[in-house]
């Protein structure tokens, strides 16, 4: 039985801070990739800008869920609920459909940050299973 008597250390919270970071600036990559804001335009290049055009609406729609369940799961581990274990889950699906499909694609440019993307995913997934096994969220 789990309860929230285990005060969990401060690094957990320095971590799941981060995952916020993290995770909001998936978001807000989002919004503008999505809205095509001004700002998001000018940060890529004409090749980049008709890549992601062609991508199609079911490739869009993983990067939402990836974005989002992982700004909601990052918000579970600051409410220490365990519920932020089944959206990291779900996230790490949607990156993995994601980033599958870029990488099939053969779009290699900025293979760094889609294997870091892919990394944090799966960090995620295990600290929050970590962190209910350790009874710091429940």
């Amino acid at each position: 039985m789990t309860n929230l008597k285990e005060k969990p250390p401060v690094w957990f919270w320095i971590v799941s801070v981060i995952a916020l970071l993290w995770n909001a600036m998936g978001v807000k990559e989002y919004l503008g990739q999505a809205y095509q804001t001004e700002s998001w335009r000018a940060a890529v290049t004409d090749e980049q800008f008709e890549m992601i055009s062609s991508f199609p609406s079911w490739l869009t729609a993983a990067f939402a869920i990836a974005v989002f369940a992982g700004l909601l799961g990052s918000l579970g581990l600051l409410l220490r609920k365990k519920w932020a274990y089944m959206l990291f889950l779900l996230s790490l699906i949607a990156v993995i459909v994601q980033m599958g499909h870029v990488l099939i694609q053969g779009y290699f440019e900025g293979i760094g940050m889609t294997i870091s993307i892919i990394a944090f995913a799966i960090f995620w997934v295990w600290f929050s299973k970590k962190s209910i096994s350790k009874g710091w969220i429940s």
